[in-house]
């Protein structure tokens, strides 16, 4: 499989796509990409977490979010089987990270629809490749119960509530440790949810991609990162922006098929002393943030 991460080199588009002006743009856009698409500062507490007490100290550790999102393809009919899931859609999976500025940190563009988000992730740690960019020690990514609760990476508890929408009427707000830990760590991890959001209605090609060739499709979800971290660091008043700023929205995507797909959970190679490590730091910051907790 041919995968495309956001710091890819030229070398990814065919040289006889140089003449076309399309194709021109796009490689220069997704290299612009390189640059603006970067990894979290890991040396600072994130501003969002830190001027907000329903986060702060809990997830003083945690550096940005994680989750797949499904954008269109258009695939010849003999080759669509892996670009479908439980939907007749052809999509691609794309995996990002953000920060909590609603900025992409890290994008890995090129896995076919049914491909799962825990195997993707996994790709992209174990391959040097990728230059996914691991957390130091003590600090983690928030991602769902889609992905495991592993050093690094930090889950919600399962069996329990955890989507917003799930805590939107005042007669389902949360309840119990497990609860609230889970209502916190969706609203933060919501910032994930809401750059997606950004992205598809600012780029209605994700939503129905033309017959490009394959290899161009999967560099177009890349441009559309990059002028979205483009617009974001120049354009503070942008209208998009400002209609998805509120952490609490529910972002009703219906364009996003991960909910149709295979979501079992592929263990990546993680020492059972390492996952009871990570399991007590979820516990710790479920009974601190219980101990502060209203009601």
């Amino acid at each position: 499989m041919d995968l495309i991460q956001d710091n890819h080199s030229d070398d990814g588009f065919d040289s006889d796509d140089d003449d076309d002006a399309f194709n021109k743009v796009l490689r220069k856009v997704c290299k612009l990409g390189g640059e603006i698409i970067r990894p979290p500062n890991m040396d600072t507490v994130a501003t969002e977490i830190v001027s907000n007490s329903k986060y702060y100290p809990f997830f003083k550790d945690c550096i940005g979010a994680i989750d797949g999102t499904h954008v269109a393809a258009s695939i010849p009919q003999n080759e669509q089987i892996p670009f479908r899931g439980r939907k007749t859609n052809t999509t691609w999976n794309i995996m990002c990270v953000c920060s909590f500025d609603m900025l992409f940190t890290y994008v890995m563009s090129g896995w076919e629809g049914s491909a799962n988000d825990s195997r993707i992730l996994q790709e992209c740690i174990k391959n040097p490749e990728n230059k996914f960019p691991m957390p130091k020690r003590d600090q983690y990514y928030l991602v769902d119960s889609g992905y495991s609760n592993m050093p690094g990476f930090l889950a919600p508890f399962r069996g329990q509530r955890y989507h917003l929408r799930d805590f939107r009427e005042r007669r389902h707000r949360p309840r119990g440790r497990e609860e609230v830990f889970n209502y916190r760590h969706s609203s933060l991890r919501n910032v994930i949810e809401r750059c997606f959001g950004v992205l598809k209605a600012r780029f209605p090609i994700l939503k129905q991609m033309p017959p490009y060739p394959i290899k161009t499709q999967k560099y177009i979800p890349i441009a559309c990162c990059t002028v979205h971290n483009y617009i974001r660091l120049n354009d503070r008043e942008d209208d998009l922006f400002n209609d998805f700023s509120n952490e609490l929205m529910i972002v009703e995507d219906t364009h996003n098929f991960s909910a149709n797909l295979q979501r079992d959970i592929i263990e990546l190679d993680v020492s059972r002393q390492h996952l009871r490590e990570m399991a007590r730091a979820r516990d710790d910051i479920a009974n601190q943030i219980w101990a502060t907790f209203e009601g």
